[in-house]
């Protein structure tokens, strides 16, 4: 038999986070032991029936067995710029080149560096953060400076601490807020901050906003990168129906901003996929123009999930972040250990499965991330297990 040798961009990758967590959680499931999976942040309330009713009607139709466009279709980029509007003040977003349809916002982001990363370009990305960032610059064959993430800082990155130069070498940052998994967020003045270190210096910005939805207080709904005046010159979004709409497995998200990062995005999708199904699509169109009054009810059941987490932390004597949105819970490792240990010896002690922060980047060390994503009483259950260990 000949040994086919992975290609080294593959070869040299560590293993994929959330797929060893789904590994060890099986090991220690088939030992008889009760899981309580906080890992990862997949909703367990079920899709709204009017969404389901919506792909139901729309698969019927025979126009819709076709492939679609590469691009999305126009109905749904035209929402898109609708509930831009809507939620975010966001106006005048063109349908046609300045929003594209993703298969899930991890499609869109994971191929947007091949578009503008070559070679030897490298990418600002701050850290702890969603693992594919990194990975997909370094697919692109592109480099990667971690800019830490820190409890001081409130998880915003110091961009007073990056020096001209390198400022001038990135090719672009990406930034997360709501963010995975501290579940920080970033106010208009570090976006307007940010953009106008961007336009000085011709760097790309990458936004991931995909937790926009689930926050905690109407006061303080967190905003747009593109609310800031001059943003879409640099600027590039990434949405998601999945965690807004309790659609993680329709993949069905965006991308919107300026135009010519649009349009290159769109330019790697015609070569590597082609499209996402349009009844999906149509699906979506749904969830975003009257989907509303349920992710209302969503945020009253995350927002009591939180209070229950919080209070056990706080009662067990674990530090952590209260909050303010995204499904998840930041929480410092007690004693002494490093986060895969402690996360480690809790699943295979307790059967509670969170996430290391070590498995964020070097700069979540200390931290592990709990998922609101079960319902209150096992997350009650968890936290005392958590609390015993």
């Amino acid at each position: 038999m000949p040994n086919f040798e992975l290609a080294e961009r593959v070869a040299s990758l560590p293993p994929y986070l959330f797929a060893a967590i789904d590994k060890a959680k099986s090991e220690v499931a088939s030992q008889g032991i009760d899981i309580i999976s906080l890992g990862i942040g997949d909703p367990d309330m079920p899709t709204p029936d009017f969404i389901i009713d919506a792909l139901y009607e729309a698969a019927k139709k025979p126009a819709n067995h076709q492939y679609p466009s590469y691009v999305g279709m126009m109905r749904f980029r035209e929402a898109v710029a609708a509930w831009y509007a809507e939620r975010f003040g966001v106006q005048g977003l063109d349908p046609k080149t300045e929003v594209i349809t993703l298969i899930g916002s991890k499609e869109g982001i994971g191929h947007f560096p091949w578009a503008f990363i070559n070679p030897g370009d490298m990418a600002l990305v701050c850290s702890p953060c969603y693992p594919v960032y990194a990975t997909a610059v370094r697919f692109a064959g592109g480099t990667v400076e971690y800019l830490p993430l820190l409890d001081e800082n409130d998880f915003l990155p110091d961009l007073d601490a990056i020096d001209e130069a390198t400022w001038k070498r990135a090719k672009m940052i990406f930034v997360n807020y709501p963010g995975n998994p501290t579940a920080a967020t970033a106010n208009l003045d570090f976006y307007s901050k940010l953009i106008a270190k961007a336009k000085a210096t011709d760097t790309i910005v990458v936004s991931d906003l995909a937790y926009s939805e689930i926050y905690y207080d109407a006061a303080q709904k967190p905003p747009s990168i593109l609310e800031v005046p001059g943003a879409k010159d640099v600027a590039i979004e990434f949405h998601s129906l999945s965690k807004t709409y309790n659609m993680t497995g329709w993949r069905m998200a965006m991308a919107v901003g300026n135009a010519q990062l649009v349009q290159g995005l769109g330019k790697i999708k015609e070569n590597v996929d082609s499209g996402a199904f349009n009844a999906i699509q149509e699906a979506g169109i749904a969830a975003m123009e009257k989907g509303e009054p349920y992710v209302e009810k969503a945020r009253a059941i995350y927002k009591e999930r939180r209070d229950v987490t919080c209070e056990a932390l706080a009662a067990a004597g674990i530090e952590h972040r209260v909050p303010e949105a995204s499904v998840f819970v930041w929480a410092k490792v007690p004693g002494k250990k490093s986060s895969a240990e402690f996360v480690t010896d809790l699943l295979k002690t307790t059967g509670v499965v969170v996430t290391p922060g070590s498995g964020f980047g070097s700069s979540g060390e200390g931290y592990f991330r709990i998922s609101l994503t079960v319902d209150t009483e096992r997350l009650k259950e968890a936290v005392s297990r958590i609390s015993q260990l």
